[in-house]
């Protein structure tokens, strides 16, 4: 009897961290741009905060749980090197594990305050000597390997640029914790309004609350796709801490809906000329771009990024595509521009 119990539990527990909530991500289907990253943040909004350091449960005491070794639960898994180490040492003088906040705490003066300071969503267990290597660098690609004590780390950094590139088997992970850093505070009640920049700002070390650069962060999130790593710490952190989650785990195309891939702004501060009518639709789309009377070549994409369709007419037919949302991608003179496209 006691064994199956201890495997109807283990079903149950599987089946809770297998899928997203029920309704979680209601009324997200016809939001683009700006009015997305709005109602996103509106879900995942006021998440249960928890201190630092305390007696009671604490962030050292989450991280014990969301990046646990799988093979060895006494132990965790740096986030920077993949080394598995003793859970149980947490700072020890330097010679454990230290806390590291993936948006760096110093870009936004938000230090280690309940909420943005304690997020565990862009907090991970890292090796104090990497931890203070990467400092509060930018991320981007960089070319000079960075040996920890002569160990290799798989990480990157530059002799000429503040920045840091993380192990490839992380720089997704990465870019979609900034990603939901920069979603989830939004200056309200006192919190940072923190921000996504495609530059790299002149002063390495400005308080002011922004990160880059955003369109290698785009390139690390396409290239390093979700895994199940992810997905259980985005379970664990929802379930049994904070009750809330992070959107870019759940649903990747959101970033392409909300960030702009070629030029790293949100769509929405974008001036558009395309126009995509009408829409939804059931059958045709009719293309139409005001003030150009030129050659373009448009370009109808699925939320995976696969070309479904490639055209130079103002008008063409999905009817024989399946209901859902679609990116129309057009290029035309020295533009390329987007909108959703919604089959009905």
């Amino acid at each position: 009897m006691r064994i199956l119990l201890i495997f109807a539990i283990q079903i149950f527990s599987s089946l809770i961290y297998s899928q997203i909530p029920n309704g979680y991500y209601n009324g997200m289907n016809t939001l683009v741009g700006n009015p997305l990253k709005t109602a996103l943040h509106n879900i995942i909004n006021e998440h249960t905060e928890f201190p630092y350091t305390s007696s009671t449960t604490d962030v050292w005491d989450i991280l014990k749980q969301t990046d646990k070794d799988p093979n060895d639960p006494n132990k965790i898994i740096l986030f920077y090197t993949g080394w598995s180490v003793d859970a149980g040492q947490e700072w020890n003088s330097g010679s454990g594990w230290t806390r590291e906040h993936i948006w760096s705490k110093s870009h936004g003066a938000f230090g280690t305050s309940r909420g943005a300071g304690t997020d565990v969503h862009h907090l991970r267990p890292a090796d104090p000597s990497v931890n203070s290597a990467k400092n509060n660098r930018w991320f981007d690609t960089c070319s000079s390997p960075y040996l920890d004590n002569g160990n290799y780390t798989g990480c990157f950094t530059s002799l000429n640029n503040w920045v840091w590139q993380p192990r490839d088997e992380v720089k997704g992970d990465v870019a979609r914790m900034i990603f939901y850093m920069a979603t989830r505070y939004e200056g309200n009640n006192g919190e940072p309004d923190l921000e996504l920049i495609d530059y790299l700002p002149v002063d390495n070390n400005t308080s002011d609350p922004v990160y880059a650069k955003l369109n290698t962060l785009i390139q690390w999130h396409n290239e390093d796709s979700v895994d199940d790593w992810e997905r259980k710490r985005n379970n664990i952190i929802y379930y049994n801490f904070q009750n809330n989650r992070n959107p870019f785990i759940d649903h990747p195309e959101y970033v392409g809906l909300i960030w702009d891939y070629s030029v790293g702004i949100s769509k929405e501060e974008i001036s558009s000329n395309l126009k995509a009518h009408p829409n939804p639709t059931k059958t045709l789309i009719q293309i139409e771009i005001e003030n150009y009377n030129g050659s373009f070549e448009a370009k109808l994409y699925d939320f995976n990024g696969k070309i479904l369709e490639t055209t130079n007419s103002t008008n063409f037919s999905i009817r024989d595509y399946s209901n859902g949302i679609y990116i129309l991608k057009v290029a035309y003179g020295d533009r390329v521009e987007e909108v959703k496209v919604i089959k009905e």
